[in-house]
């Protein structure tokens, strides 16, 4: 015996962290699953599948998911900092630039900088 036609099936809550993620940015986006599934080429219980049962969907569907909905597979995986690296200081990025110089001189006189640098370090951590 199925529902009948004026009662809706109860409304399931997201088991998984992803489902989560999932419902909330397409609810942001003001979708429906339909519309989302369409979005995707797949089907709404599809969809409903992914915000309520399963922990991740195939990847291929990861990325149809993201670029639907406008964003990167990380931030729908939940990464951290949207996968973004932490603002380096301006001091950090000129040393990285030097270091990369330091990489085109000969092997002989990158060999002596490196001991200095390890001499400097640990005469630091000794202190």
């Amino acid at each position: 015996m199925g529902y009948p036609l004026d009662v809706m099936p109860k409304k399931v809550e997201p088991s998984s962290e992803f489902g989560r993620r999932l419902h909330a940015l397409r609810s942001e986006r003001g979708l429906t699953q339909i519309e989302l599934a369409e979005a995707i080429g797949s089907s709404q219980r599809a969809i409903s599948y992914y915000e309520t049962v399963a922990e991740f969907p195939p990847a291929a569907v990861i990325i149809d998911l993201a670029k639907a909905l406008g964003v990167s597979t990380d931030e729908l995986l939940g990464v951290k900092n949207g996968g973004k690296a932490p603002k380096e200081s301006h001091e950090a990025r000129r040393l990285r630039r030097q270091l990369q110089q330091v990489l085109a001189l000969p092997e002989k006189d990158r060999r002596a900088i490196v001991r200095m640098i390890n001499s400097l370090v640990g005469a630091q951590t000794r202190v």
